[in-house]
C-alpha cells in the first residue's frame, strides 16, 4: 500500500498559480493537479481554492469542471470539496440514483454537527431541503427508515 506523503510548508498562491498553469493550452496537465492536490491536505486544498479564487476571480472547482472529464472530474471535484459540500453533492447524486447506501453511511457516520451542515450545505447548493428530495424519491422501508421518529 503506498503512502500519501502531505506537504506541509507550500503557499496557496504558488498552487493555484500551478493549478491555472496546469489548465492552461492545448489540454490539461493532470498530473500536475495531482501532483498539487495530492499533496495537500483538506485546510491546504480549502485556502488552494481561496487563492484561486483572489487571484483569478474564478472558483476552482467550477474550472476543474470545466477541464476534466469523468471519473477524474468528479474524484478531483469531490476533493477540493469541503466535507459539508462533498456530502450534500454525494447525497444528491445518491438520490438520483436512488443509492441510499450513500444517504445511510452518511447519515449513520457523521456527528449531529456534521449532518446539520451537510443539510445546510445542501440547501444552498440545491435550493431545497435534503428531507424534501428525500421524501420525494423514496418509498417504502426506505422512506420509513428516513423519516419514522
Amino acid at each position: 500500500m503506498a503512502t500519501l506523503i502531505v506537504h506541509e510548508n507550500t503557499s496557496p498562491v504558488e498552487d493555484a498559480e500551478a493549478l491555472r498553469k496546469a489548465c492552461q493550452g492545448l489540454g490539461t496537465d493532470e498530473k500536475a493537479i495531482i501532483k498539487i492536490l495530492g499533496h495537500r491536505n483538506a485546510t491546504q486544498r480549502q485556502l488552494i481554492r481561496q487563492a484561486y479564487e483572489e487571484l483569478y476571480q474564478e472558483d476552482l472547482v467550477k474550472r476543474l469542471e470545466s477541464e476534466l472529464s469523468g471519473d477524474f472530474e468528479r474524484a478531483m471535484y469531490r476533493w477540493i470539496l469541503d466535507p459539508a459540500d462533498r456530502d450534500a453533492v454525494l447525497a444528491n447524486a445518491a438520490i438520483k440514483k436512488s443509492d441510499y447506501c450513500v444517504i445511510i453511511e452518511i447519515s449513520c457516520a457523521h456527528s449531529p454537527e456534521e449532518l446539520l451542515a451537510a443539510r445546510r450545505a445542501y440547501k444552498i447548493r440545491y435550493k431545497r431541503s435534503l428531507e424534501e428530495d428525500l421524501a420525494a424519491h423514496t418509498a417504502g422501508d426506505i422512506r420509513k427508515a428516513c423519516f419514522s421518529h
